[in-house]
């Protein structure tokens, strides 16, 4: 009998194991199950640029149906992942019942031989106190809501006190703070806002990025554009009130305007079923992609505990990885070289404003050394906008 595969997850590292392992298996090897709460992709980067433009939320570039990115023989069940019993490799679906009344869902329980958590990350915004309170004099871009919001606050804004912070580590896409720092002082600059607009860049960090030689070339970028930064700031508190963010280290920062990165947690689920840590992140070992302590069970993307950023790329370079040694684990063969073992490798681009950027490549033994800001990586990077929904859900890149 084929064996049973199940895929949690239909972001990027869950759409391209899928894809990868439909292709590299036959019918008879494996049947392959992709279980997703809404079965509609977003490409995540689009956020950062949405407050500064009139994209429409449902533009192709941002969101799409899962099933059309999809291979012929995945099976998409669209539902809320529950539970996940490992001691009896059963995973609990709730599924909305269109035929019961209003709120009516039916449960499913599927039985799986290998599963692959791709369950990504969440915002947790009752993490820090301030932010639960909803939405009022702060703002984030970190989903399609909140980056509508913040447009809307910007297209109103007449100057004053813009502050930049980010609420802990990790959080997904880590260059994206400072990307939006750069863009905002272009876009103020262009509405003539700028001279009338103090910006300041807070980070938890003794640097202003995770990366300490990214941070070393970043600082003066920022100086150059007066931009002032503060390191050592972990958010304790956002008085919304008073309009003041307030540190663990004691500091109070006022505000105009508050845009901040919400804290991050893993998912739900993974906690409810005891397989996350303190802040619901999956060991997961480094190389193999292998949930430590648990047999056919695997884990990749923004899911895992792996020191590497929360980014789309991670969870690219990981599923080729992955689909590659389980598909040679159920044909019974091993796999020996560089492409058995996932290295730590990420590519992405920082944004650094007038149309310039930057790109930052790198893995578990080498540090990025990012070149010169150009006009070319900006364009690279607008390039792969458009391209990722034809190459890189797929699986052909």
């Amino acid at each position: 009998m084929p064996r049973q595969i199940i895929i949690i997850g239909g972001g990027v590292g869950g759409t391209v194991t899928a894809n990868m392992l439909a292709r590299q298996l036959r019918p008879h090897e494996a049947e392959i199950t992709l279980i997703d709460s809404t079965g509609r992709h977003v490409y995540m980067p689009f956020w950062l640029y949405m407050p500064f433009n009139d994209s429409d939320p449902q533009s192709q570039l941002l969101v799409r149906d899962e099933r059309t990115l999809l291979h012929q023989r995945v099976h998409l069940l669209i539902g809320q992942v529950q539970q996940i019993d490992v001691a009896n490799h059963q995973v609990h679906v709730y599924q909305s019942n269109a035929l019961e009344p209003a709120g009516g869902k039916r449960e499913s329980v599927l039985v799986y031989d290998d599963l692959v958590l791709a369950t990504g990350a969440r915002l947790a915004f009752a993490d820090l106190p301030g932010l639960e309170e909803g939405p009022g004099v702060w703002h984030h871009f970190y989903d399609t809501e909140g980056a509508l919001r913040l447009r809307q606050a910007l297209s109103t804004f007449p100057g004053g006190r813009i502050v930049i912070a980010v609420a802990g580590i990790p959080y997904r896409c880590p260059p994206a703070p400072l990307e939006f720092t750069f863009l905002l002082d272009d876009w103020l600059r262009q509405h003539y806002l700028r001279e009338h607009t103090v910006i300041e860049y807070l980070y938890p960090l003794p640097r202003v990025f995770t990366i300490e030689r990214v941070a070393e070339m970043v600082a003066p970028w920022l100086e150059e554009r007066e931009i002032a930064t503060r390191v050592f700031f972990t958010p304790e508190a956002v008085d919304q009130q008073r309009r003041v963010i307030r540190s663990l280290e004691g500091e109070e920062v006022p505000f105009d305007l508050l845009i901040l990165v919400p804290p991050h947690r893993g998912a739900q689920v993974i906690e409810a079923s005891g397989l996350g840590d303190s802040q619901g992140w999956i060991p997961t070992d480094r190389y193999t992609l292998q949930v430590k302590g648990q047999e056919h069970l695997y884990a990749l993307g923004d899911a895992t505990d792996l020191p590497v950023p929360k980014s789309g790329s991670a969870a690219h370079f990981e599923a080729r990885v992955l689909a590659r040694r389980l598909a040679a684990a159920i044909r019974g063969e091993t796999l020996e070289g560089d492409e058995a073992l996932y290295d730590g490798e990420v590519m992405c681009f920082l944004e650094t404003g007038n149309r310039r950027a930057t790109q930052l490549v790198f893995n578990y033994e080498h540090p990025p050394e990012p070149p010169r800001p150009s006009l070319f990586y900006h364009l690279e990077k607008q390039l792969l906008n458009h391209a990722y929904w034809h190459l890189i859900p797929q699986g052909l890149i």
